[in-house]
C-alpha cells in the first residue's frame, strides 16, 4: 500500500503555536530553524518508506522539544475504504499507553495526601483478594503498577469482554501466580484494571471522570475520550487493520474492553503534545502544575528489573517504572512504552536530559514501524550517526517467521492421522467453565467442533485422540486443546495453555446429575 495522501499540521518555532501549547521563549538562530526543518524533513521521508514498507495504512506523530511542539502530522489513510486522511486530530486508541496516564492519575491522589505508593491495596478496596494470600495482604498501590505481584498476563480472563472492572475484581482470586510475590517483573493489565479502581475507591468518582477533570482538562486534550462501540461513530476515529501477508486488511472492531486502566484511552496526536511536555517539564503544563516534580520523578524512577537481554547491543538493561519502562539508549537515558491493541499499535518514548518527546500511533497492529521510526528520530535528535534499523528490523521478523514456522511444524507433527477421536463429536458438545476465564461452548458444526468464548467462535482442527488445535485469530496463534473423561467415560473437562506462565487452564463441563455417558 503505497501512501499518497498526507495531511500536515508542522509547528516550529517561527510559526504561532496553538492555544494549548505554551510559547517559545526568545528567538531561534537561523541555524537553529534550519536544522529543525532539514530534520523534519529527513523524518517525514524517513516516514513514508516505513509505512509503504509495512504497509501501515495510517500513522500521526508528534514530537516535542523543549515545551514547543516541532512536529505534529498525520500520514496515510484513518480510513482506507473510505479513502479518508490521517491527521493529527485523528484519534487512535493508544492502548497500554494508558498505564502511564493511571500511574499519573494515583500521583494526583499522592499530591492530594489521599493515597500512598506503599498503602497495601487492601486498605482502599478491602474486597480485593489474588489466589496467593500472601500477595492479597501485602500487595500496595506500588506493586500494582510495576508488574511485580506473582501473577503472569491471564489476558484471556478479561480481553473481549464486556464486564464491569468490579466483576473483574471479583476473578482475580481464582488467577494462578506463576511466581512468588515481589520475586519478579511480569507484566500484567488486570492489576493496572485494579488500579483503576482503587482511583474510583479514594476519588470518590469514576476512573474516566477523574482523568478528565484533573489530567485531560489541564493538559488541553479536550479531544481525548475512550474505548467504547460509540467510536466508530466519530469523524475523526481510525479504522482498525491487521497484517495478512504483505497486505492490510480491516480487522475486527465491536468496542467491548474491560481494560480500563491498562489500556483504553483514544486520543490524537495533538492532544498527546501536552501530556508529553508535562512529562518532561516536571509534571506542569501551560503555567499549571498537574503533578509535583517529586511525584513525577517516583513515577518516572526504576522499581523492577525486567528480566529480559536487550534486543540490540546499543541498549543496556530495561527496569519498570510506573507505566514507563527505562533504558539507557547509546548513552542516553529514555522512559518510552509500547501500546497494541487489535487494529492498532503505539509508542510513546521520551529523551528526559534533552526534553524530547516522541508519539506514535497507528491504525495497524502487527509491524514494527513504532520502533524504527522512534529510534530513528532518538538518533537524529542526539545528534548519533543514524543505524541501520530498517535492516535490523527485517533480519529480526525473518527470525521471528522462521521460528513461527518451526512451531507450528511441531504441533503438525505431534499428530497421529489414524488417532481419531476416542468418542463421536457429539459427545464434545456442551458448556465448559472456569471461574475466572469463563465459559467455553463447544458445539458441533458442519461435522466440524467450534468453541465458542468470549464472543469469538473458534475453530477446532482435529489433532490426535482426544487432542485439537484452537484457533484464536485474534492473537494470531494455536493452541493444544485436551478433552478429558470422568471415571464413568464422560467427557467432563477441557484444558488449554491460554496462559504460558502456569498450568493449562482446566474448565470443567456443566453435567447434568447421573447424565450417562453419550454413545
Amino acid at each position: 500500500m503505497k501512501v499518497t495522501n498526507v495531511a500536515v499540521v508542522l509547528i516550529v518555532t517561527a510559526a504561532a503555536p496553538p492555544a494549548a501549547c505554551p510559547p517559545v521563549a526568545g528567538k531561534e538562530e537561523p541555524s537553529v530553524k534550519r536544522d529543525q526543518a532539514s530534520e523534519g524533513k529527513a523524518l517525514r521521508y524517513f516516514i513514508r518508506r516505513a509505512m509503504n514498507e509495512w504497509s501501515v495504512p495510517g500513522l500521526a506523530i508528534a514530537v516535542v522539544r523543549n515545551r514547543s511542539v516541532v512536529l505534529c502530522e498525520g500520514f496515510g489513510l484513518r480510513d482506507v475504504r473510505g479513502k479518508r486522511e490521517a491527521t493529527a486530530e485523528t484519534l487512535f486508541p493508544v492502548a497500554s499507553l494508558t498505564k502511564a496516564f493511571t500511574a499519573m492519575a494515583l500521583g494526583v491522589l499522592v499530591d492530594d495526601g489521599t493515597l500512598r505508593w506503599d498503602t497495601p491495596v487492601r486498605e482502599y478496596l478491602p474486597e480485593f483478594r489474588l489466589c496467593d494470600p500472601a500477595a492479597t495482604e501485602r500487595a500496595t498501590v506500588r506493586d500494582l503498577l510495576c508488574h511485580r505481584t506473582g501473577m503472569p498476563r491471564h489476558d484471556g480472563a478479561w480481553y473481549g469482554l464486556a464486564l464491569s472492572r468490579r466483576e473483574l475484581l471479583a476473578k482475580l482470586r481464582h488467577l494462578k501466580p506463576s511466581r512468588d510475590f515481589r520475586s519478579r517483573y511480569q507484566y500484567q493489565n488486570l492489576m493496572y484494571m485494579t488500579a483503576g479502581v482503587v482511583v474510583e475507591a479514594v476519588s470518590g468518582t469514576t476512573w474516566q471522570a477523574f482523568l478528565k477533570e484533573r489530567v485531560f482538562g489541564p493538559l488541553g486534550m479536550t479531544a481525548t475520550t475512550f474505548y467504547s462501540p460509540e467510536c466508530m461513530k466519530m469523524p475523526q476515529f481510525a479504522m482498525p487493520y491487521r497484517r495478512r501477508g504483505d497486505r492490510a486488511v480491516r480487522a475486527q472492531f465491536d468496542g467491548r474492553s474491560s481494560a480500563g486502566a491498562a489500556g483504553s484511552i483514544v486520543s490524537n496526536v495533538a492532544d498527546m503534545t501536552g501530556w508529553l511536555i508535562a512529562n518532561l517539564n516536571g509534571g506542569t503544563y501551560g503555567g499549571r502544575r498537574i503533578v509535583s516534580a517529586e511525584t513525577l520523578k517516583e513515577i518516572h524512577s526504576p522499581q523492577m528489573v525486567v528480566p529480559e537481554p536487550p534486543e540490540w547491543p546499543e541498549m543496556l538493561d530495561v527496569a519498570y517504572a510506573m507505566g514507563w519502562k527505562v533504558q539507557p539508549y547509546r548513552g542516553h537515558g529514555t522512559l518510552w512504552h509500547d501500546g497494541l491493541l487489535n487494529g492498532y499499535q503505539a509508542k510513546v518514548g521520551l529523551l528526559p536530559r534533552e526534553r524530547t518527546g516522541i508519539v506514535i500511533l497507528t491504525n495497524l497492529m502487527g509491524h514494527f514501524v513504532t520502533t524504527l521510526i522512534l529510534y530513528h528520530a532518538f538518533d537524529r535528535f542526539l545528534r548519533l550517526k543514524p543505524l541501520s534499523w530498517p535492516k535490523r528490523i527485517r533480519q529480526k521478523m525473518a527470525d521471528a517467521q522462521r521460528e513461527q514456522t518451526a512451531v507450528r511444524r511441531k504441533i503438525t507433527g505431534a499428530r497421529a492421522a489414524t488417532a481419531r477421536p476416542s468418542q463421536p463429536l457429539r459427545n464434545y458438545i456442551g458448556d465448559y467453565v472456569h471461574p475466572g476465564y469463563g465459559m467455553m461452548t463447544i458445539r458441533l458444526e458442519k461435522r466440524e467442533l467450534r468453541a465458542d468464548w468470549h464472543g469469538i467462535s473458534h475453530r477446532l482442527r482435529h489433532s490426535h485422540h482426544d487432542v485439537f488445535e484452537l484457533d484464536r485469530p485474534l492473537w494470531s496463534t494455536r493452541e493444544h486443546l485436551f478433552f478429558f473423561t470422568d471415571a464413568e467415560g464422560r467427557i467432563d473437562r477441557l484444558a488449554v495453555p491460554l496462559e504460558p506462565e502456569v498450568d493449562p487452564i482446566v474448565f470443567k463441563r456443566v453435567l447434568e446429575p447421573h447424565a450417562p455417558p453419550r454413545e
